[in-house]
């Protein structure tokens, strides 16, 4: 008998999958001419002094070093807003890629009073394990055969919830939350696309309507692993009082080769008609630390009210602006430089995402630092920073997962990429994300 009804549930469920699916999972809508709202009015920042926060990509050890970074900034005092206040209060932008971006999204929804959820809402979770259970459901293998429905969609169901399906607008209309960036590879271009106003503005959509379950899950969609997730780019058919344009570039920069680049992906959403979707995958691929592109973006000509869009920024008005960088990358599975044996294909895709990736997070690491080196002679010499005073100053830390010290070190260096971990790994992880800030050096440049 049950042998009978295990071959019977089979039939239903061939018998479901027979007819493809036609379910069609969200997808952003064109801007109505009058959508929008200035949510500068709304942000409630001293423009004084800004402090972006940046959470690299690397599955649940990226998050859980994330969030330990975050934890320790909530329990720092800050020393230049409103007394009581700490630096996680202080935090004006906050970005993420990947694992990273789960947490900030968080972070960014429900702000420092709900950081604590994230924990056993996500850390101490068997997120993965939960996604397989959904892709073996019936009713989600159904799903899976329509041509608009893909694995990275169970995702972001699952991320939905975490997010108690809150959207981009949601966040901009909580006082003083920090701005939120996610940042996602574009396919076709190979370059970063960043959920941001702008972005948005582009391809004639609206940011606010975007939800953060889908920005995250485009984020984190590693690609034949999981599924692109997809855009539709309305850029022709766009009311013309809501058409954006390039904005401003001094005339100097066209031969910037950071402009050239952000300008020709720019100007390729501009063609609605050659690329009418835009199909999005892991932000890691473009930039595995979520910041060389808003720093790009200012140096290309917006200065900072381009990147801290909601923060009410007048000419000559920053005095202070503090990056955190938090970097979980992790070492290769194994040293293939100790043999002569031809290294077998996981060990070429180990070594090219941790190994070979890994000099592409230095390289962004270093550029920051050059960055900042010119920083002071750009204020006095160029009109590249036209929000700075012209004695500002820029402070650049660094908080690597490289730089855990004690005899946990090694272990949480081979920590997978993963969206679950061991709950002893992600109690050291957080431990170690509090560690490495506190010990990481304020550099000022």
């Amino acid at each position: 008998m049950t042998r009978v009804l295990r071959l019977l549930s089979f039939a239903l469920v061939l018998t479901a999958l027979a007819a493809c699916s036609t379910v069609q999972p969200w997808l952003n809508q064109p801007r109505a001419a009058s959508a929008g709202v200035d949510v500068r009015t709304v942000a409630q920042r001293d423009a004084s002094s800004l402090f972006a926060v940046s959470l690299s990509g690397g599955g649940a050890r990226a998050a859980a070093f994330g969030y330990g970074v975050l934890q320790e900034l909530r329990a720092t005092p800050c020393c230049w807003i409103d007394r009581d206040s700490t630096v996680l209060d202080a935090v004006d932008l906050i970005s993420g890629v990947s694992g990273g971006s789960v947490v900030a999204a968080y972070f960014a929804a429900f702000g420092a009073a709900g950081l604590d959820k994230f924990e056993p809402d996500f850390l101490r979770q068997n997120f993965q394990e939960g996604l397989i259970g959904q892709l073996l459901q019936p009713s989600n293998l159904h799903d899976l055969t329509s041509p608009w429905f893909g694995r990275s969609h169970l995702l972001e169901r699952r991320l939905d919830t975490l997010c108690r399906g809150m959207t981009f607008g949601d966040v901009e209309r909580r006082p003083r939350h920090p701005q939120l960036v996610v940042t996602a590879t574009d396919l076709t271009l190979g370059t970063g696309f960043d959920f941001t106003a702008d972005t948005l503005d582009l391809i004639c959509s609206d940011l606010q309507t975007v939800p953060l379950s889908f920005a995250v899950t485009a984020s984190s969609a590693v690609p034949l692993l999981l599924s692109p997730m997809t855009l539709r780019n309305y850029r022709d058919s766009c009311p013309e009082n809501t058409i954006a344009t390039l904005g401003p570039r001094p005339a100097t920069t066209e031969d910037d080769y950071r402009t050239r680049l952000i300008l020709a992906q720019e100007r390729s959403y501009l063609d609605g008609k050659t690329r009418p979707y835009i199909h999005l995958v892991d932000g890691g691929l473009a930039d595995n630390l979520g910041v060389r592109r808003l720093v790009d973006m200012a140096l290309a000509g917006g200065g900072m009210r381009a990147a801290f869009r909601e923060v009410r920024i007048t000419p000559g008005s920053v005095r202070r602006l503090v990056l955190v960088i938090v970097n979980a990358e992790r070492d290769p599975d194994k040293n293939i430089d100790s043999s002569g044996h031809v290294p077998s294909t996981g060990d070429v895709v180990d070594a090219l995402l941790f190994g070979a990736g890994n000099r592409a997070t230095v390289e962004t690491q270093e550029f920051l630092a050059d960055v900042g080196r010119r920083f002071h002679d750009d204020l006095v010499k160029s009109g590249r920073w036209p929000s700075f005073a012209q004695d500002a100053e820029l402070y650049l830390i660094l908080v690597n997962l490289r730089d855990a010290t004690g005899d946990t070190r090694s272990k949480l260096l081979q920590v997978p990429t993963a969206f679950t971990i061991g709950s002893e790994e992600v109690t050291s992880l957080i431990a170690a994300g509090r560690s490495v800030l506190r010990a990481s050096k304020q550099s000022r440049l």
